[in-house]
């Protein structure tokens, strides 16, 4: 098949808070072993992941762009770095970039992904910025299945973000720190690389 899509029913397990029995218990999470193919257990490592029967080679994360979909985003690469380590280590994770904008004039539409694309667009369609329709997408929900074609899913012209451990170590003590228990170094960590912040009303 080309694509496959499977939806996750709610917020995916936080992995890095629970028991091991309870993460192979849960219903969503042997469903994503399911779709890839993938179990436990090789003949040179009973815990290592058997990738012999890997359906994709592209494991895409679609979430909205809102911070409740970062989260999301968040819980299931949590999972994939604990549980899936080696889909990481082979290149085949990715994040796709849905797009925050779509601006229409006239006949004319183009997607923006950033507050600086939405403005630098609107004035290439309309210098003094008038009669430019500008929607923003809150959600994945909210686009028609072929804007959904259009941004996240057609391999031409989507936009992905490949998921790669420069320093597992240090993903390592990252994934713990924000996903565990321990507050006060998970404030001081999103206080020190939380540079700004835009809420939407």
């Amino acid at each position: 098949h080309f694509q496959a899509i499977l939806p996750l029913r709610g917020t995916i397990l936080n992995v890095e808070k629970s028991m091991l029995h309870k993460v192979y218990d849960n219903d969503e999470i042997k469903n994503i072993y399911t779709a890839l193919g993938v179990s436990v257990g090789t003949e040179e490592d009973s815990k290592a992941l058997n990738l012999s029967k890997l359906r994709y080679h592209k494991v895409v994360i679609m979430t909205d762009a809102d911070i409740d979909g970062s989260h999301i985003s968040t819980l299931i690469l949590t999972f994939f770095f604990r549980y899936m380590k080696e889909l990481i280590e082979h290149g085949y994770v990715y994040i796709a970039q849905p797009p925050l904008y779509l601006l229409k004039k006239g006949n004319k539409k183009v997607y923006a992904y950033n507050e600086k694309e939405r403005e630098q667009f609107t004035l290439e369609m309309s210098p003094d910025g008038k009669g430019v329709e500008v929607q923003r997408y809150k959600g994945l929900g909210e686009m028609n299945p072929e804007q959904l074609w259009e941004t996240t899913l057609n391999p031409e012209h989507r936009i992905l973000k490949q998921v790669a451990i420069d320093n597992a170590v240090e993903a390592d003590s990252t994934f713990s720190m924000l996903m565990g228990d321990e507050v006060p170094p998970r404030r001081e960590f999103i206080e020190k690389n939380a540079v700004y912040a835009r809420i939407d009303a």
